[in-house]
């Protein structure tokens, strides 16, 4: 009852007549790419929900409202091909609508993701009368000829059932919802590879593996040549950087040849589905991707998605797709999401790792400091309690700096510092020294390494003023010194605690001129708390 209920509710509020709006596009500032929406940029200060959580949304009611009081502005929902087309051809929207109108009422957007052929590399998704048609609907084979639960990339029917029922998604997103932009962007299946494989080894996959190597690719990789990634520049050049001839000719015999392979594949079919779905609503669309263990070969991981060794691949073979996206479940978050900040590629992290995990706060400040993210999501998000902990407060603290933070982004008026952690958790904690305007500031951390622990300290500095700065985060120490000028000090003019109102007007608390700042010797923002503080500061000899 409760369903049908949404569900008619849904209908009555996303048919309803009126202008439409300017879709979400993606825009430059600087060194940076921006989404914006209805004409101005905006953060996703975002969470992904758990996969099933979307599909019921009686599940879903009590967990809106939870969302929205942990201060995301966007959630990240999943859209199985099986709820909207249970018979081929006919097209059930009502999963999608109730996602539309909860979203709405709680003010919130969404980012829509398509569990179509693919999903984690297994094929759960399809609708039954995909799943039982074997022969029309062909999956991987591994080199024994076992049939794996995958559908396979090389079949035109698979193809063209995904394409269409991808196109017809996003022309019912702006039939409904074109004139409020509730639907912000959308990833196109989920965490592509081949498992546990490094290719398919059907006979269509058998006959193109055996192909030449497409020109499109090689014209890429020459016309690229000097900003491939490391990888890939390394192999290819060490196969004498050929531009004609077989996949191993190119790219060596073995697992490296086929997992490009797989790549260019996996990334023609995405293609596909994201130029016709822009053709029936131009949203930007990004495709994600399930990153590798080191030391691991292809199809110990998923093999064939857009992994930091086969950006070029994807930039390559899918350049309708606006970008390429890390779902980072490993410790060294800067290390990873640093390698999808590219010129041709803004930063968007969709799966932040879990929501609980405690160093999740100090990812988002770095991703949107440092690297100008568009948005960050952690995973689960409604899995949580009804206390918003540390990320509600980190998210907390983003609302209120999303204004500044957008102004500087790409203009070199902002940096983030965190301790840098590497895969075997390994923590790297020195000291970080970032120039902002006229000045040079050095961030220390106060919880940098405790026994077995993750550190959570971060924070970011945003230039307001030619002189003046905002200082927030948790567990840091900054000092600062005039850059370029050996000889002149800083000090400072004034340190406000305080907070931004919902209008955007500054709050200031009390004024920390004392010993809060040592006697005007450093900006602390203590551990346990995210807080903001407004400085002024000023030369002297």
């Amino acid at each position: 009852m409760m369903e049908r209920l949404c569900t008619i509710l849904a209908a009555a509020w996303l048919h309803a007549g009126g202008a439409s709006a300017e879709p979400p596009r993606l825009i430059r500032q600087g060194s940076a790419v921006q989404l914006a929406v209805q004409g101005k940029p905006m953060l996703l200060i975002a969470g992904e929900l758990g996969n099933s959580s979307a599909s019921s949304a009686a599940y879903m009611a009590p967990h809106w409202a939870k969302l929205r009081a942990m201060h995301l502005n966007t959630v990240l929902a999943p859209v199985s091909w099986e709820l909207i087309e249970p018979r081929e051809g006919v097209f059930d929207w009502s999963s999608v609508d109730s996602l539309l109108a909860n979203a709405r009422a709680n003010d919130l957007k969404l980012v829509l993701l398509w569990f179509g052929a693919w999903k984690n590399s297994m094929s759960t998704y399809p609708p039954a009368w995909v799943k039982r048609d074997i022969k029309r609907f062909p999956r991987a084979r591994l080199p024994n000829g076992q049939s794996v639960d995958i559908l396979s990339a090389f079949a035109p029917a698979t193809l063209e059932a995904d394409r269409r029922a991808f196109a017809a998604m996003l022309g019912h997103i702006r039939q409904v919802d074109d004139r409020h932009n509730t639907v912000l962007m959308v990833q196109v299946e989920n965490e592509i590879g081949m498992l546990p494989a490094a290719r398919d080894y059907g006979p269509s996959a058998e006959k193109a593996f055996g192909a030449p190597v497409p020109a499109e690719l090689t014209a890429y990789l020459t016309g690229h040549r000097a900003t491939l990634v490391p990888e890939m520049k390394q192999l290819w050049e060490a196969h004498g950087a050929k531009t004609q001839g077989s996949w191993s000719d190119l790219f060596g015999a073995g697992d490296a040849a086929a997992e490009i392979f797989t790549g260019w594949h996996y990334a023609r079919f995405a293609e596909a589905l994201t130029a016709s779905g822009k053709a029936a609503y131009p949203l930007p669309i990004y495709a994600n991707v399930a990153l590798n263990r080191p030391g691991r070969a292809p199809g110990e991981y998923p093999s064939g998605g857009p992994l930091p060794h086969l950006l070029d691949i994807w930039k390559a073979g899918a350049p309708s797709l606006d970008l390429l996206a890390p779902d980072i479940y490993f410790p060294n978050f800067v290390d990873l999401a640093s390698r999808y900040k590219r010129t041709d590629n803004p930063l968007f992290v969709p799966e932040a790792n879990n929501f609980d995990r405690p160093d999740v706060p100090a990812n988002a400040l770095y991703a949107f400091g440092k690297l100008d993210a568009i948005g960050f999501g952690p995973f689960s998000i409604e899995s949580g309690d009804d206390n918003p902990g540390a990320l509600g407060e980190a998210y907390g603290m983003l609302q209120q700096l999303s204004p500044y933070i957008l102004r500087a982004q790409g203009l070199n008026r902002m940096a983030a510092f965190k301790p840098r952690l590497l895969y075997d958790e390994t923590i790297i904690s020195d000291p970080v020294t970032e120039i902002i305007g006229d000045y040079r500031f050095t961030a220390t951390f106060a919880d940098p390494a405790k026994p077995g622990g993750i550190p959570t300290a971060a924070g970011m500095i945003i230039q307001i003023g030619s002189e003046e700065f905002l200082i927030a985060g948790q567990g840091i120490t900054v000092t600062f010194d005039p850059a370029g000028d050996s000889a002149a000090r800083a000090g400072i003019e004034s340190a406000w605690e305080g907070r931004f109102d919902a209008a955007g007007a500054w709050l200031p608390g009390r004024l920390l001129n004392g010993d809060q700042t040592h006697q005007g010797r450093h900006i602390r923002l203590p551990a346990g708390s995210f807080t903001i503080q407004r400085v002024k500061l000023y030369r002297y000899h």
